[in-house]
């Protein structure tokens, strides 16, 4: 096993702003809801996905996923009782043959059914590693190797088997491969060999049966949008199964094609609001096409989540600080711009209302507005309905407040801030910040008796005049590699302080330009602009502009002046923008700046 430079602290942090806000939110708003766990164990009984070749089986795992790392957040035992129903209710819909599917026999394998089974063994293992009841976690683990073990008997190249690339027909059969990650997961658990087996099978047919992702990846003559299929949430699932792979067994070549990957797609297809695909959800050269306006959906949230997994597993991995910059452009913007604070009601493809989801699916970059659909919507047989982002998006909210302080050899890494406390290895920590309206952080240390720690601290993305002072006192010191790194003996009442600034900078892209103000992007929202403006209108700006107060949710706002006089532009931050779906207002990114 390769070891972390970095490791995550459950339970240690307690945080209040943003960050924390949305996990209350996410666990109030889905998590604790009772109804729709049963709806998502019901699916299994009743071979729902049957008619439809549909992906109904992902809701439970996707959910507990997300749901249990919540938990190793907030410590909330509600919640764990909630899961520990859930987890026992699916145990009882295993089939004599193994399976836990949402397919029939007669009709498995085909669809999304192995993409519904990746699901199932994920959200058992995560609740397995949460779990503190010793006799449930021996029957988690033995229905996940009968479910994991009817898939190896049926899939492969052998006599009377199906290739994994051909147990679907969508998307080269990538989605199916994807299920790498969770079978190398059972075999650190658990040490079975025919496991990495399976695993090592699944990463010799390539990924996809219209061409080899690995080879693809590795030589870099396309990138991804170039790749035979670019379904981006599938084909960043495969590399996550790569790089647990190099996790597992420390074979190098395999995550530097997992890294290469991961820079291709980060200059090629990243929008500025840390998200892919703005064509639909698929890869297409985002980073160039991001500025033109768009009436369809786009940038799914299911790509976000997944593109944060990742960052955050290389950036543990490798400790650069690259990976915690992108994350959090992602999480600050595209993710939480997704959470459905104010209840707004969703739609199907024909246009139909439907009641309201925690999340909204997809993110407008360029005159555009939210609420356009409910990405991976499914109806159940039973009444009610359900969405893939939905599901997905409280995995996400997690990362944040879970990897916000971590631990790293002799000491802590502060990634991102957030006033709270924090208490591990023997020393507390309270944190007073206003971040990220600026980057001026200050930490009380308080450990137990006098003790030797390096504390790193990152330095956010753009901040300006980024300095680091401890007890006051300016510590002469340089940041690496986007860190600065203090060791020394604390003493109980010491301080560690990052002080700085952020100003606007100004991304220009295809004639338009976007504004962005530490790790926030600045957006116009169409319910925000003085005397009803008309938000398409170019503006010319002095350049002159005022930090004001936020208003109803928002973090920042910014108020810039403008050059013919007319009342200043106000831009906030694009996690508050477009809220209010349902009234049809444009919000925008990219706009005609001066």
């Amino acid at each position: 096993m390769i070891d972390r430079k970095f490791r995550i602290l459950a339970h240690a942090a307690r945080f209040r702003g943003a960050m924390d806000a949305g996990v209350r939110f996410t666990t109030e708003k889905q998590l604790l809801d009772a109804q729709a766990w049963s709806a998502f164990v019901r699916v299994y009984t009743c071979d729902s996905d049957d008619e439809d070749e549909g992906w109904r089986g992902e809701f439970w795992g996707k959910m507990m996923r997300g749901a249990c790392l919540t938990y190793q957040y907030s410590g909330d035992e509600a919640l764990c009782g909630v899961l520990t129903d859930a987890v026992e209710g699916l145990l009882k819909t295993q089939r004599e043959d193994g399976r836990i599917s949402t397919y029939s026999a007669e009709k498995q394998l085909r669809g999304w059914d192995v993409w519904s089974r990746k699901y199932v063994i994920t959200g058992f293992l995560h609740y397995y590693r949460v779990c503190k009841d010793e006799d449930l976690k021996k029957r988690i683990l033995d229905a996940v190797k009968r479910h994991a073990d009817a898939l190896i008997d049926a899939v492969g190249d052998g006599e009377g088997q199906i290739r994994i690339t051909d147990t679907s027909e969508w998307w080269g059969g990538v989605n199916s491969s994807s299920i790498l990650e969770p079978y190398v997961d059972l075999y650190t658990l658990c040490g079975e060999k025919k496991y990495l087996d399976f695993a090592e099978y699944i990463i010799s047919c390539g990924g996809c049966r219209d061409g080899n992702l690995i080879d693809l990846a590795e030589k870099g003559e396309k990138m991804p949008f170039e790749y035979p299929e670019q379904k981006a949430y599938e084909t960043i699932s495969f590399f996550e199964g790569l790089l647990a792979y190099y996790e597992t067994t420390g074979k190098e070549y395999y995550f530097n094609v997992v890294k290469k990957f991961i820079e291709a797609v980060a200059d090629t297809d990243i929008t500025v609001i840390g998200c892919s695909g703005c064509t639909h959800e698929l890869f297409d050269h985002s980073a160039l096409a991001q500025t033109e306006r768009r009436e369809g959906i786009m940038q799914e949230t299911c790509v976000t989540v997944t593109w944060m997994r990742m960052l955050l597993r290389l950036y543990l991995l490798t400790g650069e600080a690259k990976y915690y910059t992108r994350l959090e452009r992602s999480a600050r913007n595209a993710l939480y711009g997704s959470i459905n604070t104010h209840n707004q009601k969703g739609r199907n493809g024909n246009g139909r209302i439907l009641d309201p989801l925690p999340f909204d699916s997809y993110s407008p970059l360029t005159l555009g507005r939210r609420g356009k659909g409910i990405g991976g919507l499914k109806h159940f047989s039973f009444g009610g309905f359900y969405g893939c982002c939905a599901c997905i998006a409280a995995a996400g909210v997690a990362l944040l407040p879970l990897s916000a302080v971590t631990e790293c050899e002799n000491g802590f890494v502060f990634s991102t801030y957030e006033s709270g406390k924090i208490r591990a290895g023997g020393a507390a920590f309270a944190v007073e910040t206003d971040y990220p309206v600026s980057p001026n952080v200050k930490i009380a240390v308080s450990p137990d008796g006098e003790k030797e720690l390096a504390l790193r601290l990152r330095v956010p993305e753009n901040t300006f005049d980024a300095a680091v002072f401890v007890n006051g006192e300016k510590a002469e010191i340089a940041a690496e590699d986007g860190f600065f790194t203090v060791r020394r003996i604390w003493s109980n009442g010491d301080t560690l302080e990052l002080r700085g600034c952020f100003k606007p900078v100004f991304e220009r892209l295809n004639g338009l330009t976007a504004v962005l103000y530490g790790p926030t992007v600045l957006a116009r929202d169409e319910a925000k602009e003085p005397d009803g403006a008309d938000i398409s209108e170019p503006a010319a700006l002095t350049g002159e502009y005022t930090l004001l107060p936020p208003e109803d949710g928002e973090t920042l706002r910014v108020a810039f002046d403008r050059a013919d006089g007319k009342a200043p532009l106000p831009l906030t931050d694009y996690a508050s923008c477009g809220k209010l779906w349902e009234n049809g207002t444009l919000t925008s990114v990219w706009n005609s700046v001066k």
